[in-house]
């Protein structure tokens, strides 16, 4: 069975999952709050793709997992950042709005950013990007799914807070699904590439995620801000840039995604390691 029958369901479902969880006045926050907004989206959109092309330099990827590794860095979002936001005791309101709006950015940054990787790299591996198709699959797997989640908030509150507590629950199962089937598809080609993609993508996390918090402090932001735009930036949307990689209708090859399913594990581990770390000082400085 073609994984993409599972991986496009999935990415939709999630999706309006998120829409779930998004009101309007969500998008707002970005003239409420700019410079906290826009600290976040720097360090989503411009930041995070800078570094991961450091990344493969630096480690000298191969060319195929150099557009696996760009990929990943060019996702962000996902409504699991603001549950980590909240364990945190981040700023859960700015994790949401950032999470609305680089779900709507990325639409069309990402074709952006993989035109201009896949013509550095792509020729070198017969890795052509198909704009067109990618921005279709995108509004109809992403936009759609998010806005209609949206409307459903809006006109049936109650139906949806009780849709979205059912759909939150198969979030991470699903992702590890994904995964599973991911690491069966492609084992052999894991097992070859394992030690150099997750220390390129650990790298890339550890790099991305310090350098947002400096830019943070830089930028003068308080602490809940501070914690909110480091977890926005390290947490990207691993199923939509699995859902790219394996669409025929885009690259149409699983192995693209594997630094996704790499990048998938290593985020969660960190991340909850940061959560952890706060809490412990919590504790001692209560």
């Amino acid at each position: 069975m073609n994984s993409i029958f599972i991986v496009l369901p999935i990415l939709t479902l999630l999706m309006f999952d998120l829409g779930l969880t998004l009101r309007i006045s969500d998008f707002a926050l970005i003239v409420r709050s700019p410079k906290a907004m826009l600290m976040g989206l720097v360090g989503q959109l411009v930041l995070l793709p800078l570094v991961a092309w450091g990344v493969v330099a630096a480690f000298d990827v191969p060319a195929m997992f150099v557009v696996g590794v760009m990929l990943i860095a060019c996702c962000p979002g996902g409504s699991s950042s603001n549950v980590f936001s909240m364990l945190a005791r981040g700023d859960v309101a700015l994790s949401v709005s950032l999470t609305a709006v680089s779900s709507v950015v990325t639409l069309f940054t990402l074709p952006l950013v993989m035109q201009w990787v896949t013509a550095q790299v792509g020729d070198a591996v017969g890795i052509h990007l198909p704009v067109g198709n990618l921005l279709m699959q995108n509004l109809a797997t992403m936009f759609v799914p998010i806005a209609l989640g949206i409307v459903v908030r809006w006109r049936w509150s109650r139906a949806a807070s009780a849709i979205e507590r059912v759909l939150s629950r198969f979030a991470f199962p699903a992702l590890l699904l994904l995964a599973t089937i991911f690491f069966v598809q492609h084992q052999d080609t894991i097992a070859e590439h394992f030690t150099t993609l997750g220390a390129c993508v650990t790298a890339l996390l550890l790099v991305s995620v310090i350098m947002a918090g400096l830019l943070s402090r830089v930028a003068k932001l308080d602490e809940a801000q501070r914690r909110t735009i480091v977890i926005e930036v390290g947490m990207q949307n691993a199923a939509q840039a699995i859902a790219v990689a394996s669409s025929p209708f885009v690259f149409n090859d699983g192995r693209i995604a594997i630094p996704a399913i790499i990048y998938a594990l290593m985020m969660n581990v960190v991340l909850l390691g940061y959560v952890a770390m706060i809490k412990v000082r919590g504790k001692f400085s209560a």
